[in-house]
């Protein structure tokens, strides 16, 4: 799909929204919409990336996007699905992901969490020493069918955002593989435990370079090439290459894409390419980021200190990474008519304002478009993942509607409800009511 195709999408959608009241501004002032045929359009790219001749099972990581009807359109387009917590892994459950697809990551798996995982044989990538020695015990008495690996941190240091790299000196996740006596520790793992079968490394995502998360993947390799070697079998068969590809915020534009980051990989990991090991992928916010936008109503605006403000209903509730580290997560906005219409004229810089009750909630600072009205509408783009679908419950603001959309070849928007708008009963039940 062009950028020209992914605007027109998106204007579309936006449309069509506000002609079916989806998007009104009594009772609807906030709506996300996930657009279905671009996410599986993705899917399919992600796929086409990888040669037919490596054993792949590309997961989705379901922190990206945890709605069950989302999880389930990806399971329906071929992916498997990785998980974080107990919650993600109900949901995946939910959306019907057979366990053998589901992988379960989590630097703080409790026990509980690791003897379900296992009694439904899903697979499992340990954190740390002591994660080892607690599987150890759970499968002393009773047998399992899950793929289990240790997820290594190959320190190979850090992209431009510190929070969004998983592979620095001092990590909180895996084991550090540079860090006195740690390789000696996983060889003699290995060597102890033949079920150790998979190594798992995860560099980062965004702002992380594919130079910087290809350099970590060469080291879970090479350590599993060192295991079989020492070992004289090859114990080690698969590697979990985990995801985290950047994605473009500044255009419709995706890049860099899947074909570039398998290039980036055959250059610098040809033995995952070999077909001798099974890989295992998990990308999340790639498939889904540039898929998906919020749309908001401008109920008032001022002027204060001479610049121009748009009180809008989309703030922290549903940009918290934007609203707290801006320079890091910088969002697209576009200003619409009521009818949804683009809006043109002298770009003008204006904030954009959510609705919490702190001074710093603004989405956009002295962001240049034509002027907003009270009732004019802004799209966030390239919110498809962790905006909407985590939403932070600051002032109690409800949970927005979000709606999946397709476009017919006659140029007819469908829409399907992906989760209904939380209602003030809901959220009282929520707060303890």
């Amino acid at each position: 799909m062009t950028s020209s195709q992914a605007g027109e999408r998106r204007e579309r959608i936006l449309r069509a929204a506000v002609h079916e009241r989806i998007l009104e501004p009594d009772h609807a002032v906030l709506a996300a919409f996930v657009d279905l045929d671009a996410v599986a359009d993705g899917v399919a790219a992600l796929y086409r990336a990888f040669p037919a001749s490596v054993p792949v099972l590309h997961t989705f990581a379901a922190k990206a996007n945890c709605l069950v009807p989302v999880l389930a359109e990806l399971r329906n387009n071929g992916m498997g699905c990785e998980v974080a917590s107990a919650g993600e892994l109900a949901q995946a459950l939910a959306a019907g992901f057979a366990p053998e697809r589901i992988v379960f990551d989590s630097p703080a798996k409790t026990r509980g969490e690791l003897v379900q995982t296992l009694e439904i044989g899903a697979a499992v990538n340990a954190d740390n020493f002591q994660e080892l020695s607690r599987i150890d015990e759970i499968l002393a008495t009773r047998p399992s069918a899950s793929r289990i690996g240790v997820r290594i941190n190959p320190q190979v240091g850090s992209g431009s955002i510190g929070a969004m790299s998983t592979a620095t000196a001092t990590s909180k996740f895996g084991i550090a593989l540079e860090d006195d006596g740690n390789r000696e520790r996983l060889l003699r793992a290995y060597r102890d435990r033949p079920r150790l079968t998979w190594v798992h490394a995860h560099v980062g995502s965004q702002g992380c370079p594919l130079d910087l998360m290809a350099q970590g993947i060469a080291k879970a390799v090479a350590f599993a090439e060192q295991v079989n070697a020492e070992l004289g079998r090859r114990q080690v068969v698969g590697i979990d290459i985990g995801g985290g590809l950047p994605v473009n915020f500044a255009s419709d534009e995706t890049a860099p894409g899947f074909d570039d980051y398998v290039a980036c990989l055959r250059a610098q990991v040809p033995a995952l390419f070999t077909g001798e090991y099974q890989v295992v992928t998990e990308f999340g916010r790639s498939l889904l980021a540039k898929n998906g936008f919020m749309a908001a109503y401008v109920e008032y605006t001022k002027t204060s200190g001479g610049r121009p403000i748009a009180i809008t209903h989309a703030g922290a509730q549903v940009a918290a990474r934007t609203v707290f580290m801006p320079e890091s997560w910088p969002l697209r906005i576009t200003a619409h008519h009521p009818s949804g219409a683009p809006k043109d004229g002298e770009l003008v810089p204006q904030d954009i304002a959510g609705p919490c009750c702190f001074a710093g909630d603004l989405v956009a600072e002295a962001r240049p478009l034509p002027e907003l009205a009270p009732g004019d509408i802004v799209a966030l783009l390239d919110t498809g993942a962790y905006y909407f679908s985590t939403p932070f419950h600051y002032n109690s603001l409800p949970e927005p509607a979000v709606h999946g959309a397709r476009i017919d070849a006659d140029g007819n928007v469908h829409f399907s409800l992906l989760r209904p708008a939380q209602t003030i009963e809901q959220l009282l039940a929520r707060t303890g009511r």
